[in-house]
């Protein structure tokens, strides 16, 4: 099984690493909202009396994994309208690690994206507090893999309507991004909207990581957000492995 998943893992990670601009132009969009609304966020009610970036920067972050993520799985999409998965089936390789492999390798351009924005903020302001990064980086791998392993579900069940895909993927992308906190504060919203952000399982994911690049690393934040990451990643791979081993 290990020796699957192995085999998938670095088939998935090739391109990545041949073409290291595809990791760097799926930032595009969570760059361009750090540069032109991060400014705007200074003194903003809920921000914190600190820097706006110091505020920002974590649910950049977790924007860009949830991007990059929902996304792959227009690459598996791909395979099986050329053929390709197809030929991947009738190999040896186990089911279930053709799922596993794939979801693996989004913890690769995850880790490649976060220090790249982190490397780009620190010259203005930002403060880098490299334990609690580290230990987000980890919640946020584990997020990666359920992101990811959701997308490739959805990819899986829209194989003879592409469409599909694009429209589920949008509709569900953006309402979980603005429900979690990502671009403004929710905490003085309306009780529904306040209802809304705590079903979402992202926004522990956003408030754990804000609090470990603040340097906090022993706290309950961190705790429920590792716990919303890891029941993510379950369900994402209990569908996507699912979803694999009835593939045809």
């Amino acid at each position: 099984m290990l020796s699957d998943v192995f085999t998938v893992f670095s088939r998935e990670l090739r391109p990545v690493l041949r073409d290291p601009f595809s990791v760097v132009f799926s930032m595009i969009q969570p760059l361009v909202f750090l540069g032109l609304f991060g400014p705007l966020l200074s003194g903003f009610p809920g921000t914190g009396t600190g820097s706006a970036l110091q505020w920002f920067v974590p649910g950049i972050i977790v924007m860009s994994c949830l991007f990059s993520g929902s996304f792959t799985g227009s690459n598996l999409l791909f395979e099986l309208q050329t053929g390709s998965h197809e030929r991947m089936l009738v190999t040896p390789l186990r089911r279930s690690a053709l799922l596993i492999g794939r979801a693996l390798k989004e913890i690769v351009p995850m880790i490649m994206q976060a220090v790249i924005i982190v490397a780009v903020c620190v010259p203005f302001g930002f403060e880098l507090h490299v334990a609690g990064v580290l230990v987000a980086l980890v919640i946020l791998a584990v997020l990666a893999i359920g992101i990811g392993s959701l997308s490739y579900t959805l990819a899986l069940a829209s194989k003879n309507q592409d469409w599909l895909f694009w429209t589920v993927q949008q509709t569900l992308l953006f309402p979980a991004l603005l429900l979690a906190g990502i671009l403004l504060p929710v905490d003085d919203g309306p009780g529904w909207l306040r209802a809304l952000a705590q079903a979402n399982p992202l926004s522990y994911v956003v408030d754990a990581t804000r609090v470990l690049f603040s340097g906090e690393i022993a706290s309950v934040t961190v705790v429920q957000g590792l716990a919303a990451a890891a029941a993510v990643a379950a369900v994402g791979l209990f569908t996507g492995i699912r979803a694999m081993r009835r593939s045809s």
